[in-house]
């Protein structure tokens, strides 16, 4: 039997450099698009982009987490800042989550898709930051300011720059300030007092847990307390929260941790002329680098 172990994180008190009210607008906008065109893996990331989660909720989940056994973390502040404090502490392998900040923020893996139901037959996807850098031939404080031209949650962006041109432009300057100091501002204007510098701090020194100092343990179901609170409290079958729990108890009394590629299907990335780094223990036959056994962290 394969298991792998994951942990949750709940945000504190998100960050707020600018109204994410404009960031809700947008997201309906995009919805609406992604709906008018069928794209079903669109709808499914601004869907849930528009869903409000209450202190309420995050109690609730806090609570059941607690009963199945699972451990929890509370972030200070941004989510996916502590997941990657977590993965590079060597705390978990990987941050789970749909959102690609995980990678501004620093952690060395990502993985999307990981929570997909079957039926949307969505491969996950596995990406290393060091390799993503090497490919993209930039620095991390460069691949933040890319990131902050392309769009993030604390600023706006300059008018008119889009995907490609964000590259070229971060590629031949190498930063936002010679960027402004280079482009033609009648065609391309800043927003106005544009908070680009506080936006890079907050993803190069973002307020974390302490990584290091997490004390991660997962403990046996509480089965009763589970009945109590799933069935008669919120209505579940009792049949399968008690499926439910002998699930969780078999799986923690498997003797053997899995790889990470045993839990889905490897595919080949994308080929590029640069030579890729030189792994430990890898042959020629190997298409893919093996994941060593590890954790999860799935950023909320």
């Amino acid at each position: 039997m394969y298991t792998f172990k994951n942990v949750n994180i709940f945000l504190f008190e998100p960050l707020q450099l600018e109204k994410r009210g404009e960031r809700r607008a947008e997201a309906e906008k995009l919805l609406a698009q992604a709906q008018e065109a069928g794209e079903q893996e669109n709808i499914d990331k601004f869907s849930k982009r528009l869903v409000k989660v209450t202190k309420q909720h995050n109690e609730e989940c806090k609570r059941l987490l607690t009963l199945m056994g699972v451990p929890y973390v509370e972030a200070p502040c941004e989510a996916e800042a502590s997941c990657a404090a977590l993965v590079k502490s060597g705390k978990v392998y990987a941050t789970a989550t749909e959102d690609m900040d995980g990678l501004t923020f620093g952690t060395t893996v990502l993985l999307r898709h990981l929570t997909a139901s079957e039926a949307k037959k969505l491969p996950i996807q596995e990406f290393h930051f060091s390799r993503i850098l090497l490919e993209m031939g930039l620095t991390h404080q460069q691949f933040i300011d890319l990131c902050i031209l392309l769009g993030c949650d604390y600023c706006g962006t300059i008018k008119g720059i889009g995907p490609k041109r964000a590259i070229d432009l971060i590629k031949q300057h190498g930063s936002i300030e010679e960027i402004l100091v280079n482009i033609d501002s009648n065609k391309h204007p800043a927003p106005e007092d544009w908070l680009y510098k506080e936006a890079r701090s907050l993803f190069l020194e973002p307020e974390v847990i302490d990584g290091p100092s997490v004390d991660l343990k997962w403990n046996e179901p509480d089965e009763d307390a589970l009945i109590q609170f799933m069935c008669a409290e919120k209505q579940f079958s009792e049949d399968r929260i008690r499926n439910g729990c002998k699930k969780i108890t078999k799986s923690r009394q498997g003797s053997t941790q899995g790889r990470l590629d045993t839990f889905f299907t490897v595919t080949g990335s994308i080929s590029s002329k640069r030579k890729e780094p030189e792994i430990k223990g890898s042959t020629k036959k190997k298409q893919k680098t093996s994941a060593t056994p590890g954790k999860f962290k799935k950023g909320k």
